[in-house]
């Protein structure tokens, strides 16, 4: 008997910003393929992330579960068991193609193929693991770029992470991961049903684009907001080391000017929005791929990245913050025929719920203690209230050094960080302060909103640590 459930292909990037596409509002993008996803699909205007760094993001979305409940919160902590196991066994063909940021790297999590591509730039854990990407480089005899390579500039410190790709252009991590993509495509016996996630490594840093992507960028007059005394001034004390610390040492070739000038800033994002520009293209070319094999006949296409970048907003670079500008993800989904396209559906949601989702699509059941929601009743415009409040949380790692624990409650109008153990902390009236300049956390005038959302904090945990408790087992 035919198995007519539908193919499933989720595409995610990473560290890409929710204003980086065309079609979703921001006119200085050029993203035609990503614009036509939205068009013809659906767009969550307000979906957030689980953690603001790669691995735990990733962690919650391939489980349905918090990081406390999957115990992955930072990168290189081990992966659970992922519901792609729950795809394979119910017959689908599961295959990732890119970045999954899975540790162990090469671990199969239910993947029946796995073609792993990691950081552009490993440095910290597995320095030393050779993925597809590293393969193909020595095979053409090429230097892997990176920080070893780009310290030699003379300028290096100054271009805060914002090179030029002097290889082959096919050889691009993300111009290898699109063409491996479409390779395995086109060149794969078609088999179904399928679940293909492509991973590509961008618009993580270094941002280094091939100049002809970025030459457009660097004559738009791009949007950077000014960082203020205010909202420096007010920031919690591990946001500030954060800061100091990301202009002494170069993450992902990236050294941090405390005081950039708007010309630093300028380069910085039009090298990030021209590597974006240059993932959508290859998005295309998978879609045409796709087609052409008769993959879309029956297929539900997923976008999303894992978290942001502040790009010097706040005074920021990258990740570990919990501005919307980490923790807010473009997200889509497309299906005509099954979804009615064009909508745009505003209320909350995390993106832990892409994974019940994709369940639902595959005709499983969600485990009950799964901690992710379907969003299907809202695609089909049966249920559009969404949920109340979203949540993300990180503990400490190798970059933000100066906090054990971070856990942030978001509702509609208002945001609150609570760092573990300390009386400091951030709280933002989002409907007046949506840039999150205010913080409010002492202001005796909002105390007992502060302590509202604590609670609402303090439930949270109680009811997911008890809803979880199986599943942690299970993980286990």
């Amino acid at each position: 008997m035919p198995d007519d459930r539908p193919n499933i292909i989720l595409i995610m990037t990473d560290q890409q910003r929710f204003d980086t596409i065309r079609a979703l509002g921001f006119p200085y993008m050029d993203t035609p393929n990503l614009d036509r996803l939205v068009e013809e699909g659906i767009a969550l205007t307000n979906c957030f992330c689980t953690a603001p760094s790669c691995a735990p993001s990733r962690a919650a979305l391939f489980t349905g579960g918090y990081p406390h409940s999957t115990g992955v919160f930072k990168n290189a902590d081990k992966w659970p068991r992922t519901w792609v196991e729950d795809l394979a066994e119910s017959g689908y063909h599961c295959v990732n193609i890119g970045k999954m940021h899975t540790y162990p790297y090469q671990a199969p999590y239910g993947f029946h193929e796995r073609y792993v591509v990691e950081n552009k730039d490993r440095y910290l854990e597995g320095r030393y693991f050779f993925d597809e990407w590293d393969k193909a480089l020595h095979a053409r005899g090429l230097p892997k770029p990176g920080r070893v390579m780009y310290r030699n500039l003379k300028d290096y410190r100054e271009r805060m992470g914002a090179f030029e790709w002097e290889l082959p252009e096919d050889m691009h991590p993300d111009m290898f991961v699109g063409g491996m993509a479409t390779w395995w495509i086109d060149r794969y016996p078609k088999t179904t049903p399928l679940f293909l996630q492509i991973g590509f490594p961008g618009p993580h840093p270094p941002y280094d684009p091939p100049l002809r992507y970025a030459k457009p960028y660097l004559k738009k007059d791009l949007p950077i907001p000014a960082v203020s005394e205010r909202d420096l001034a007010s920031q919690p004390p591990p946001f500030l080391a954060l800061r100091k610390h990301n202009s002494e040492v170069d993450h992902d070739s990236v050294v941090f000017s405390l005081n950039p000038s708007r010309e630093q800033l300028h380069r910085m994002r039009a090298y990030y929005l021209a590597n974006v520009t240059m993932i959508d293209e290859k998005i295309g070319e998978i879609l045409q791929a796709l087609e052409a094999k008769g993959y879309l006949e029956n297929a539900v296409v997923i976008f999303t990245s894992d978290h942001g970048d502040c790009l010097g907003d706040h005074g920021h670079v990258q990740k570990w913050t919990m501005y919307d500008e980490i923790v807010k993800m473009p997200a889509i989904i497309w299906s005509p025929g099954r979804f009615d396209g064009g909508q745009r559906l505003d209320n909350l949601y995390s993106q832990i719920d892409i994974g019940a989702t994709i369940l639902e699509l595959a005709d499983l059941q969600i485990p009950a203690n799964m901690e992710a929601e379907s969003l299907i009743p809202a695609l089909e415009g049966r249920g559009t209230e969404g949920r109340k409040c979203v949540f993300a949380e990180h503990s400490r790692d190798a970059i933000l050094r100066e906090t054990e624990f971070m856990t942030m409650v978001r509702t509609k109008d208002w945001k609150l960080v609570h760092f573990l153990d300390e009386p400091f902390g951030q709280l933002f009236d989002l409907k007046n302060d949506p840039k999150e300049v205010n913080n409010l956390w002492d202001d005796p005038r909002y105390a007992d909103q502060k302590e509202a959302l604590m609670r609402v904090m303090l439930n949270w945990l109680i009811r997911s640590n008890y809803r979880s408790r199986s599943q942690q087992l299970r993980w286990g």
